[in-house]
């Protein structure tokens, strides 16, 4: 399997995009810049200069040749090696002797050189530019053996080509910091949009004010009406709902007091039963329409949390098995009343169709994960999305004769899990058997 920095070499954030959609440019004109200036001005320079230093060296070894003896040769080089700037020595010394051409592998321009060079003497047999002394040495064959030549590089290449490349180097870096720190100023409205965003996908208002470039302070206001718009919108519904069961509930208590009045007959047993059923019915509208409006975050400690949850309200314990373990100790900044009646909901489901249910809290790969296993009939993978829809009531995977509901004990774990930017998945239980409902909150 390749890494993901080799199947996606792009960076995968703002940041990292804006900078290379930044340094990109930058560092393909440096590199078109370096490259024409070398190959075109640099080496055309350093052709002419050397072109220079061959003239002399091609005169030199002429006269050198149209000697009589070793001596007379010695004399010429003598009388003409201080005019011609050069240091000759006649024949050569074993010191100084060298067979093959020699350069850096960095020196571009000793590239240049030595083709120079072998173009313009003939009687050149070797070029030497690695003498630490920043000299260029040669060996010239003559009619009186061969001669050492010694050159300073200044006279065949450009003094600090280098110059040019460092500033362009330079000056580029510098601009791109200038260019970035600006370029980071304009995202970071981007970022804080982004964050108030996530956070208010988790149920939590962060203060935002638009800033930046038009076009982000334009998306910030619709991001604030938006979120005015639903928060608006939350309230009223959970007031509608609310005033609602409080017009429902003053007649079934009317209904309740004539009841106990009347004799001790099926009908008026069957009566209350209805009574009742409508007052629990009412009590899940309710709950619904309190999963959005949310109470604010506070740290929580995930383990004590579910079993506060697992042991309150006469909840049948010995049918519960808790593993807390890997959840205790820890605070998190967590709803808890909206968690609260999520658990409850799904251990009421569990312990409805099942025999036993276990409830386990653990921080997994990053997530805190509520698993909820019953081993009851469990619901078929088909139906286990429509299970999650509200006002949704399975029959083929839930017994009705076990107890009476509107559907939305799922759909209201749903949405707590929801309201912290979490899922809530069905699954079958490995062990148990049952239905298994994971609620799973990012960290």
């Amino acid at each position: 399997m390749r890494p993901a920095w080799l199947t996606n070499p792009l960076p995968r954030g703002l940041y990292g995009r804006a900078a290379l959609i930044l340094i990109a440019p930058v560092v393909a004109v440096q590199l078109v810049v370096s490259v024409v200036f070398i190959q075109r001005h640099f080496e055309g320079v350093t052709e002419q200069m050397t072109e220079t230093v061959g003239l002399d060296l091609r005169y030199l070894t002429d006269e050198v040749n149209s000697a009589d003896d070793l001596e007379a040769a010695r004399e010429v080089v003598a009388g003409l090696a201080q005019p011609l700037a050069l240091e000759a020595t006649l024949p050569v010394a074993p010191e100084q002797r060298f067979e093959a051409d020699a350069r850096r592998s960095y020196d571009l321009s000793g590239r240049q050189v030595i083709a120079t060079l072998r173009a313009d003497v003939p009687q050149l047999r070797a070029v030497d530019l690695v003498s630490d002394r920043n000299e260029v040495r040669a060996i010239l064959d003559t009619a009186h053996g061969d001669m050492h030549i010694t050159v300073e590089r200044r006279r065949v290449s450009a003094s600090n080509p280098h110059q040019l490349l460092v500033w362009l180097v330079f000056t580029g870096a510098l601009m791109t910091l200038v260019a970035y720190v600006f370029l980071r100023n304009q995202l970071r409205p981007i970022r804080q949009l982004a964050r108030a965003a996530e956070a208010f996908g988790k149920g939590r208002t962060l203060p935002y004010k638009p800033r930046g470039a038009a076009e982000v302070k334009a998306a910030g206001r619709a991001f604030l009406q938006m979120r005015d718009r639903i928060e608006r919108q939350i309230e009223q519904r959970t007031m509608m709902l609310s005033g609602v069961s409080h017009d429902l509930r003053t007649p079934l208590t009317r209904m309740r007091l004539e009841l106990s009045m009347l004799d001790d007959r099926p009908e008026a047993r069957a009566l209350e039963r209805d009574i009742a059923d409508m007052e629990r019915l009412l009590d899940a509208f309710l709950d619904f329409a309190r999963g959005e409006a949310l109470d604010d975050p506070e740290p929580t400690d995930p383990g004590e949390l579910a079993r506060t949850v697992a042991t309150r309200g006469g909840q049948e314990t010995e049918r519960v098995e808790l593993c807390l373990e890997a959840a205790q100790g820890m605070t998190l900044p967590l709803r808890p009343q909206v968690l609260a009646r999520a658990i409850d909901n799904l251990l009421a489901n569990a312990l409805r169709y099942g025999a036993r249910a276990r409830l386990t809290a653990l921080l997994d790969d990053g997530a805190l994960r509520f698993i909820v296993e019953d081993d009851g009939p469990g619901i078929a993978p088909e139906r286990r999305a429509d299970a999650l829809r509200p006002f949704s009531r399975l029959d083929a995977a839930r017994n009705q004769d076990l107890g009476s509901g509107v559907g939305l004990g799922l759909t209201i774990a749903m949405d707590a899990a929801r309201s912290h930017g979490g899922t809530l998945e069905l699954g079958e239980s490995a062990d148990l058997g049952g239905l298994r409902a994971e609620l799973i909150l990012p960290n």
